[in-house]
């Protein structure tokens, strides 16, 4: 499958701002050239702004600890904020800005000052743009036009990944512990370097299969990870799946919620000071769940599997797959037992995110 050219600008864009190079960011009449704060060093912020004077570009959530949201900006964790660059705000200083980890480390930074947004369409597509980068969602705005590695339109940022540009790359037979009888296909999208993949155990016949929806997560399902439920919750549901007539288990590249795994590891260290995953994540600038189901859904499809007795016990996969035209005829809890590490986990997952068995 070809890959539109919109694509292509949002991927180099990605893969720009991951190696510190400057990017633009246009909607409309409007355009930000930008510098993510994260990947910023000592050569790429003094060729970027010679004369210190970019402005930081960061979410509400983040503006909110700084004391410089509104109550209406604090209702979307995600509006853009920009940030007057003071004088003092040097690399070390704006990355301190951008990353709430270092907060206890640093408590007396500011006072800083919000300014007018003048382009604050393609401000809201730059931190999308940071997030499907998996950095920070924090950028050096530059006062004038300069020249940029890489551009991209909000509306192809919006557009990034899945849809209809997903398709089977591959498939193989892949005997595994919980089912000799499995085979693997693996999904790809232009542009998009996360490569999903779709297990499929036992014989399809015409019943409807138990389907899962399993997000990636190295440090639970690789590394036996105590902190949250993941690992158990795959292993548990491939057995589930491999006593029923049939079923798919979908692996989804969505790590740490959909914000990636360096932020997922920030996100630990906040819940090491006493936040909880949701409240970690709004103060890392990210949605409190970033994940796409309309993925799953396309996967689904690209397999001609309309119905599915869904295995989970988040309202949200269901209503992500319905709202896609995948019928869900039933609901099948997924209960794991605590343990002494992930019991608060599990706690806010069903009182703050609506998870239940």
């Amino acid at each position: 499958m070809r890959e539109g050219p919109a694509a292509r600008n949002v991927a180099r864009a990605i893969d720009a701002l991951r190696r510190g190079w400057p990017v633009e960011v246009s909607a409309g009449d409007e355009s930000l050239h930008l510098l993510a704060v994260e990947s910023a060093d000592d050569h790429s912020l003094p060729a970027f702004d010679p004369g210190n004077t970019a402005d930081i570009l960061i979410s509400a959530a983040r503006a909110q600890t700084l004391r410089l949201a509104n109550q209406r900006e604090a209702a979307n964790p995600e509006t853009p904020v920009l940030v007057q660059r003071e004088r003092w705000i040097d690399l070390a200083g704006a990355i301190a800005l951008a990353d709430p980890v270092q907060d206890l480390a640093t408590p007396l930074k500011g006072p800083f000052r919000a300014l007018p947004l003048a382009a604050p369409d393609a401000a809201s597509a730059a931190l999308r743009l940071g997030r499907l980068a998996g950095i920070l969602p924090a950028f050096f705005v530059a006062s004038s036009p300069i020249m940029t590695e890489a551009s991209a339109s909000a509306e192809a940022i919006a557009a990034f990944g899945g849809g209809p540009q997903l398709h089977i790359a591959t498939r193989a037979r892949l005997p595994v512990a919980a089912s000799e009888d499995s085979e693997i296909i693996a999904f790809r999208t232009p542009g998009d370097p996360r490569e999903h993949v779709a297990l499929v155990i036992g014989k399809r016949d015409s019943s409807v299969p138990v389907v899962r929806l399993h997000s990636e997560c190295l440090t639970g399902d690789v590394l036996g990870s105590l902190k949250c439920d993941c690992g158990p919750q795959l292993h548990g549901a491939l057995h589930e799946i491999a006593h029923a007539q049939w079923g798919v288990l979908l692996y989804l590249r969505q790590e740490g919620r959909g914000i990636g795994l360096i932020n997922k590891l920030r996100a630990y260290a906040l819940q090491d000071q006493g936040f909880d995953t949701v409240d970690a994540n709004i103060r890392l600038g990210f949605a409190i769940d970033a994940r796409d189901f309309s993925v799953a859904a396309q996967m689904l499809k690209l397999l001609a599997v309309p119905t599915v007795r869904l295995l989970t016990n988040n309202p949200a996969k269901v209503t992500g797959l319905e709202t896609e035209g995948i019928v869900v005829a039933e609901r099948l809890p997924h209960a794991i037992e605590a343990n002494a590490y992930n019991a608060r986990y599990l706690d806010t997952k069903r009182d703050r995110t609506g998870h239940k068995l």
